[in-house]
């Protein structure tokens, strides 16, 4: 566990197809950082990891090895996830949509659109379980 970060940096670059020199790139910083994280001589910081999840497309539990919200997280029910995503919609200040301030009609319609999809995303997958 001594180098999980590093050794996970290593692994998702790998799997991305990325040389350090283009992970590098995309994080701006130098390769041979990229290269000191992958090898355990340096630890990224707290904002570092966030480029990195970012970069990655995973959760820090991920980047960090943080196996029981990983596995806490494998087992939630998706009607959870849209209703914490409604949630933020409903009280994250300062959104935009497409450079435009949402509005609460707006940030009211995006909800009942989530709403809409996870009711047909229900109703198919029902379809799909009971034949």
């Amino acid at each position: 566990m001594k180098n999980y970060v590093g050794s996970k940096i290593r692994e998702l670059r790998k799997n991305a197809g990325m040389t350090q020199s283009e992970l590098a790139l995309k994080l701006g910083i130098s390769a041979s950082a990229v290269g000191m994280y992958e090898q355990g001589r340096r630890e990224p910081d707290g904002e570092m990891l966030l480029r990195l999840c970012s970069v990655f497309s995973v959760t820090t539990d991920t980047l960090l090895g943080n196996t029981e919200n990983i596995q806490k997280q494998e087992k939630r029910e998706v009607s959870e996830v849209f209703d914490e995503f409604t949630g933020l919609l409903s009280s994250q200040q300062g959104l935009m949509f497409d450079g435009v301030p949402l509005n609460d009609e707006d940030r009211n319609k995006l909800i009942d659109a989530v709403k809409v999809v996870a009711a047909i995303a229900r109703q198919q997958h029902r379809k799909k379980s009971f034949g």
